[in-house]
């Protein structure tokens, strides 16, 4: 190779190597992402509390979506927690997670989307107290439960919780 040809190729590297000023761009604030637990789910067909509750009057179990507030968490772990129409409601679905494959924030709070299958099942004594120590109750509270319990349940495939806009 020629002197020329090698001056003009270290002239192209060094150009190639020079550092470009750095701008001052003031960043742009990050919007909060919609979370997913388990599977990503999707809303599409999503009913309301309310409706599969209705539903479970006249069937055995309802394979859906369920847009709902969450109520209550499992403290231990949050490998449980409870769904409600509104969040002042004291009814509702006690949501368990597929093959406990997956848990929510154990601070999880307001509305959430799931997706699984809806259920009514009783609940024993036992399991009652267990899930009432979870959820941080008094010794007098979990003591006060000495009968099984129907229970509306939902096993989740999938959670997804959106970003709260102020």
């Amino acid at each position: 190779m020629n002197k020329i040809t090698i001056l003009i190729a270290l002239g192209f590297v060094i150009l190639a190597c020079k550092n470009n000023p750095k701008t001052t761009e003031t960043p742009v604030s990050a919007t909060p992402a919609t979370q997913y637990f388990g599977d990503t789910i999707s809303k599409e067909g999503v009913l309301s509390v309310q409706e599969v509750m209705t539903s479970l009057a006249t069937n055995d179990s309802v394979v859906c979506a369920i847009k709902g507030y969450v109520t209550s968490v499992c403290k231990v772990k949050g490998c449980w927690m409870t769904l409600a129409q509104n969040q002042n409601d004291t009814t509702g679905f006690f949501v368990k997670f597929k093959d406990y494959g997956f848990f929510v924030p154990k601070d999880l709070t307001g509305e959430v989307t799931v997706r699984g299958v809806a259920f009514k099942e009783i609940t024993s004594v036992e399991e009652l107290k267990h899930y009432a120590e979870d959820e941080g109750k008094s010794k007098e509270e979990i003591d006060a439960i000495t009968q099984p319990q129907e229970e509306m349940k939902f096993l989740a495939t999938g959670v997804m919780v959106e970003p709260k806009m102020n």
